[in-house]
């Protein structure tokens, strides 16, 4: 069961209330300036989830594993992959970036290190570590070419 709670859904969910909580009850009269953070915001969402989508759609067509704890049965290298080596986790961060910026969370910017700090040694670096030792050569040329983040 706790295999399943450590997924980086939960984690962006956690992250997320906690943002939430901040904004409702220790907003402490900070907040971005109206307008231009909540189309800020909303852009940050609607891009975090898309890469999202086409990440899923990309892993789903190379009919490979999405769940972060499994052995990945091909290395994707093609679509969204091609531009950054964790679409879902740099979704993710993105979409905590626009929430905190759509509820006045000032003071919950500092989530968002703390997110990608978490994503990285929870999921990122384990799952490089599968992928370098079954791919070896593939996954090194891939590093070369394409970066962890942006």
């Amino acid at each position: 069961m706790l295999k399943w709670i450590d997924i980086p859904p939960v984690w962006l969910a956690a992250f997320a209330a906690l943002a939430w909580w901040q904004s409702r009850y220790l907003a402490m009269g900070l907040g971005f300036g109206g307008a231009w953070a909540d189309f800020a915001g909303g852009v940050l969402v609607g891009g975090g989830v898309l890469l999202m989508l086409l990440a899923a759609a990309e892993m789903r067509r190379q009919r490979t594993t999405i769940v972060p704890h499994r052995d990945a049965g091909r290395l994707v290298q093609s679509g969204i992959f091609s531009r950054t080596r964790n679409p879902i986790y740099l979704g993710d961060v993105m979409i905590l970036a626009g929430l905190i910026l759509s509820w006045d969370a000032v003071l919950s910017l500092p989530l968002l290190p703390i997110l990608l700090w978490v994503l990285e040694r929870r999921f990122v670096i384990p799952e490089e570590n599968r992928l370098r030792r079954k791919f070896r050569a593939d996954f090194a040329r891939y590093c070369e070419k394409v970066r962890r983040w942006v």
